[in-house]
């Protein structure tokens, strides 16, 4: 089975940043898109950014100009690069990759567990 696993969250002051990475593994034919997703508690889970297999990028207007997506395809494994960090970027932070599976025809959307973002004031 397919699985993705998300690392790289933590504590960090204002201003400061952090990289995300994610990487998929498991029964893998292709990963199309991928992308990143947060939730503050109570809140809803909106898209932050997005990337497809050949590069092409989608940002949240409110991470434009301080967080990069970016992706190395011989890895499985895509990135966040967050800077200038701020308070309101706190949040549980989820991969999301579009995958077909090996000896599949058909494309599955799959979530990893998450990694915590804090962002200290």
């Amino acid at each position: 089975q397919v699985q993705l696993v998300e690392s790289g969250g933590g504590l960090v002051q204002a201003g400061g940043s952090l990289r995300l990475s994610c990487a998929a593994s498991g029964s893998i034919f292709r990963i199309n898109d991928m992308g990143w997703y947060r939730q503050a508690p109570g809140k809803q889970r909106s898209l932050v950014a997005t990337i497809t297999s050949g590069g092409s990028t989608n940002t949240a207007n409110s991470v434009k100009g301080r967080f990069t997506i970016s992706r190395d395809n011989a890895k499985g494994t895509v990135y966040l690069q967050m800077n200038s960090l701020k308070p309101e970027d706190t949040g549980i932070y989820y991969c999301n990759a579009k995958i077909i599976p090996r000896f599949s025809l058909y494309q599955v959307g799959y979530w990893g567990n998450g990694t915590l973002v804090t962002v200290s004031s």
